[in-house]
């Protein structure tokens, strides 16, 4: 008994080293896997803050924390088990999940484009604060399951970078890229939403540098809001189209790839600037076909039968 006891300590303790001496590994391969998903973390960003207009100031806060904790249950609790399980079972199914992920992305950036186009600005909601807390909930609701899509995307997008590694160590990379990246997220999206807050705050001091930045930081707010969801939109086609073309590639179809790969390596040669040309021709042709995947997705959801207006209400742009 004794003797099965020390041998599970030092079994332990040698899990422990081996942890210890692969840390530096497991951080810099959980920073290449969030750099990847940079780009549904710049949508998961510029998205959120919609959720929380119309708020009253004081439930700001208390809102988002109950979103966060909803995206960090999303991604440790049913993505990340799930995920795991499609990646030592049937890793072409990860890539399947990746692509369907892909065109959702393609959707939604192309639907904001075309309502944009069809109806100008959407018209100004009732604020949630007057429609008491039953509205609240369900724009937590919403917003948690919007996060579930983006948070699907940003671990499927990591997992890809991590399938290398043992299982164990893919896991724990995995889930310090849910933390980090959920912590930067609604940060941020706290940050921005308070921002005018801060203003206040900041012009009503005596000082009179104080008091132009709290200005500048109110008359800001929804310049920033409004490039936010420019730069959201943009983000969902450039990273919806590049999954969809790498994903071709992964599945067989090699030729959109490889085009892609022309395309960016005709400007690399260009002095000094090569490198920044070839990134801008990469996402430029993914966003292209972004919006082309996107349009033909809402051509056919344009065809399916109406949502209920109750789901419309809910729906939050």
């Amino acid at each position: 008994m004794a003797g099965g006891l020390f041998g599970l300590l030092d079994d332990v303790a040698a899990l422990a080293k081996l942890a210890a001496a692969s840390i530096d590994d497991v951080g810099a391969a959980a920073g290449k896997a969030s750099a990847k998903a940079a780009g549904v973390v710049v949508d998961d960003t510029a998205v959120t803050p919609a959720y929380v207009k119309g708020l009253a100031a004081e439930r700001e806060l208390p809102i988002i924390k109950k979103i966060a904790i909803g995206s960090i249950r999303n991604k440790l609790l049913f993505i990340l088990p799930i995920a795991l399980l499609l990646a030592a079972v049937a890793p072409i199914l990860v890539e399947i999940i990746l692509i369907c992920g892909g065109t959702y992305l393609c959707y939604e950036g192309a639907e904001k484009i075309y309502h944009k186009i069809k109806s100008g600005d959407h018209e100004k909601a009732e604020p949630v604060a007057m429609r008491g807390p039953e509205a609240e909930a369900g724009i937590i609701a919403g917003a948690v399951r919007t996060d579930f899509i983006l948070s699907a995307e940003i671990m499927v997008i990591s997992l890809k970078e991590v399938l290398d590694q043992p299982f164990v160590q893919r896991a724990i990379i995995l889930a310090i890229v849910a933390v980090i990246i959920t912590a930067i997220v609604y940060g941020v999206v706290a940050l921005i939403v308070k921002m005018d807050d801060i203003g206040l705050s900041l012009a009503g001091r005596d000082s009179s540098s104080s008091q132009r930045i709290g200005r500048l930081l109110v008359s800001s707010m929804p310049i920033v809001l409004k490039w936010l969801a420019i730069v959201g939109t943009g983000a969902m086609l450039w990273v919806g189209g590049h999954i969809l073309i790498v994903g071709a590639d992964e599945l067989g179809w090699a030729r959109p790839y490889e085009l892609l790969k022309e395309v960016e390596h005709s400007v690399d040669g260009v002095g000094g600037i090569g490198g920044a040309l070839g990134w801008i021709a990469n996402t430029s042709v993914s966003a292209v076909v972004g919006v082309i995947a996107g349009a033909v997705v809402v051509v056919i959801v344009s065809q399916l039968p109406s949502r209920s207006p109750k789901s419309q209400t809910a729906e939050v742009h």
